[in-house]
């Protein structure tokens, strides 16, 4: 067996955050709602940057908060920090950041850290986010500086996904898989329904595997994924298969929860 050594800051992690997440409730975009008094964005963030292989992420802000958000995440990397959004894309002034969701939360970076210092030599890009979560990825990926060969797409509503996941996701790529995601086996009874809601068949879940993030890829991959891409997907992974690339599973973790209704952020709270 090939020994595969990790090296320190050879990955970029892609985090698209520019969605609302209506399932979450009105009110900010859901990477800003609060989780024990900061940001999901900011978990998130800052358990990524402390993955030792990370060099570099690229966050997709909302287009009326970029330079919040840099000012947001700048304190949680201690390398260089630059806004690489188009000027056009940036209003002025829109976001006063009230993220909780009964609007009182300020967005000023205060709040319990969970123990996670600041993560030294991590480069932080913030752009534009677009439309869609494709739009933003993409966006985020054009930013990536040319020395990083492999890139992690990573959800800032999983955003008590632990290190050493991101660190498993980098270390199959940089083996030799062109695309990587990490997955729990499914634990319920999976049934087909039709359009009026009567079973027609109970699925194997012996072959079923429930997705998370960070999905990591070549980056040559990834770019050609978006670039054959004619319709929207919400899973990369997804567009990989699409262009024949074989996409290949790590375990992944209960921590990596995906937050996306009430419920779940009242989970997180006590998991956190």
């Amino acid at each position: 067996m090939t020994a595969h050594f990790r090296v320190r800051g050879d990955v970029a992690v892609l985090v698209p955050a520019a969605g609302m997440g209506v399932r979450l409730g009105p009110g900010a975009p859901k990477a800003l709602r609060l989780l024990r008094g900061e940001p999901l964005l900011v978990h998130a963030v800052r358990r990524v940057a402390l993955a030792p292989s990370v060099g570099c992420i690229v966050v997709a802000a909302p287009a009326d908060a970029v330079d919040d958000v840099t000012v947001l995440l700048s304190s949680i990397v201690a390398g260089e920090t630059c806004v690489a959004a188009e000027p056009a894309l940036v209003t002025s002034g829109a976001f006063d950041g009230s993220v909780a969701l009964d609007g009182s939360g300020a967005l000023d970076g205060a709040g319990a850290s969970g123990g996670f210092g600041a993560a030294p030599g991590v480069r932080l890009i913030v752009v534009a986010g677009g439309a869609s979560r494709q739009a933003s990825v993409a966006a985020a990926l054009a930013a990536v500086p040319d020395e990083f060969g492999i890139v992690l797409v990573h959800d800032a509503a999983r955003a008590l996904t632990p290190p050493e996941l991101v660190e498993a996701v980098a270390d199959a790529v940089r083996g030799g898989h062109g695309a990587v995601i990490p997955v729990l086996a499914v634990v319920d009874t999976i049934k087909q329904v039709d359009n009026s809601g009567v079973v027609v068949g109970t699925v194997d879940r012996s072959v079923l595997r429930a997705v998370q993030t960070p999905q990591g890829f070549r980056r040559d991959v990834l770019t050609s994924a978006h670039a054959a891409a004619v319709d929207e997907h919400t899973d990369d992974a997804g567009m990989a298969e699409k262009i024949g690339v074989a996409v290949h599973t790590v375990p992944g973790s209960e921590a990596a929860m995906k937050i996306t209704r009430p419920f779940d952020l009242a989970v997180a709270e006590l998991l956190f």
